[in-house]
């Protein structure tokens, strides 16, 4: 005897043992009676039916990984080497007056200063 049917067996007992005294009696003890069925009713029903449970597929249903991100390099260098002689030529040829020796920063068109690569 499955679980299932054990379940059903108990909620008609119950029911039948609960029906017919508040069938006889008229003072009130039918709603309780019919809420006790109810509830009893409610409780088995939701035993019995099936429950929907999503399991996930497996991880590898996925596919592989996606590829790390790429590395970090760094701001590209677009004149020679920071602070060598033809370092200092290029920045002042390029920028002008607005470039700095000292720190080796220039003043752009928007009035930011930057450094000089």
């Amino acid at each position: 005897m499955t679980l299932r049917n054990v379940l059903a067996a108990a909620a008609a007992i119950t029911t039948l043992a609960v029906a017919p005294p508040a069938l006889a009696g008229h003072n009130g003890d039918s709603v309780g009676a019919g809420l006790v069925g109810f509830g009893i009713g409610a409780a088995v029903g939701s035993a019995l039916t099936p429950s929907t449970v999503v399991v996930a597929p497996p991880p590898s249903a996925y596919g592989p990984p996606p590829p790390p991100p790429p590395a970090y390099y760094g701001p590209a260098a677009y004149g020679p080497p920071a602070w060598s002689p033809a370092w200092y030529q290029y920045c002042r040829s390029r920028y002008g007056p607005g470039f700095d020796p000292q720190s080796g920063y220039f003043q752009g068109p928007d009035g930011g200063w930057y450094f000089c690569r």
